[in-house]
């Protein structure tokens, strides 16, 4: 009779075991300890939704593919759009949420407020992914997908990409505008910020590197022209063709909003152009210049060589990203998949 008993609990637990995992696919099927980049993403792995979605990656890349050929700098807001998120709280698509009776938007925040895009292509992936895989693809890992389908359509780099993100039910604005650096950032800011989020130098050069592609406000720069150190004179370490070329776009007064190219020698296309203009003292932001003037560490050597070699860059891009990717991530019950992106279910 023991016996009997002990052997009907066994099937119990297999039968419940069973359903969890279909439930939740990828439970308990981690990559194990601290992942190969480090920081714990349990759960995580890349063929999470193989059979319960099996058709999200061409999903994801047909929206992606109309989106980018209607507005090519889109690709880098989507970009931008997984590093926003990933630093704030983790990667959890809270900065895909709206203000509620119970949210605070991370929108608002100064980094995000006026700035950030690419809300509307997320929404149309989701959409697609509701009517295929009801309430199974979360807004995370649509972030991350889209990222990295936004590089691979710009001429970048693909990577193995773990899945199984969660959406959280919270957002953070005082994270927002405390964890993102501002692109007045020295290099010991950048380089502290990144290392909260167990990012180290390499992966700072690295991912700096996703300036490749896109645009910067005015705003963001203005300073540089201006008024760079307090003393109404412009960054003296701006190459002075470009000096001139920036001024015509971003006037002392006014115009915040006029737009430049992080990249202006390749602004839609992913390569390694970025770190040569670097170099050149045609870097857009404080952020980008400090790369090269900031003499810490590793590095100047770190820019030359990926200005030098784009193959190296590619992999280490692709290797940092994975290792964004995984700060923090919410798996097994935590957290929700969400139905409607900007909202908590």
């Amino acid at each position: 009779m023991a016996f009997f008993k002990f052997a009907i609990t066994l099937l119990l637990l297999a039968l419940i075991s069973a359903r969890i995992s279909l439930a939740h696919p990828g439970i308990g099927i981690g990559w194990g300890g601290n992942g190969q980049y480090g920081g714990s993403f349990y759960g995580l792995f890349p063929q999470f939704y193989q059979f319960s979605c099996p058709q999200v990656d061409n999903i994801v890349m047909s929206v992606l593919q109309e989106a980018i050929a209607r507005q090519p700098r889109i690709a880098a807001s989507l970009l931008r759009l997984h590093f926003h998120d990933c630093f704030v709280q983790g990667c959890d698509a809270s900065v895909l949420l709206d203000d509620s009776a119970a949210i605070v938007s991370e929108k608002n925040s100064v980094p995000n407020r006026n700035s950030l895009r690419g809300f509307e292509v997320i929404d149309e992936i989701k959409a697609k992914l509701e009517e295929a895989c009801p309430q199974t693809v979360s807004c995370a890992d649509i972030v991350a997908l889209a990222a990295r389908g936004s590089v691979v359509l710009s001429g970048g780099p693909a990577w193995e990409l773990p899945l199984g993100r969660r959406d959280s039910r919270t957002a953070s604005l005082s994270g927002s505008n405390s964890n993102i650096p501002p692109p007045n950032s020295t290099v010991q800011t950048l380089i502290a910020s990144f290392k909260r989020q167990g990012l180290n130098e390499v992966d700072l050069v690295s991912l700096s590197g996703g300036h490749t592609i896109g645009v910067a406000r005015c705003v963001t720069f203005k300073q540089r022209l201006y008024n760079q150190n307090g003393n109404n004179q412009p960054d003296e370490t701006l190459e002075r063709t470009y000096y001139f070329g920036l001024k015509s776009v971003c006037p002392r007064t006014g115009g915040d909003n006029n737009i430049s190219p992080l990249d202006f020698a390749s602004p839609a296309k992913f390569d390694n152009t970025y770190f040569k203009l670097v170099l050149l003292g045609k870097g857009l932001l404080t952020s980008d210049e400090v790369l090269l003037t900031g003499d810490v560490g590793n590095i100047v050597q770190l820019v030359k060589s990926y200005a030098e070699d784009d193959e190296l860059f590619f992999k280490q891009f692709a290797q940092s990203m994975v290792k964004m990717g995984n700060i923090s991530p919410l798996t097994g019950f935590n957290g929700e998949v969400r139905k409607n992106c900007r909202l908590v279910n």
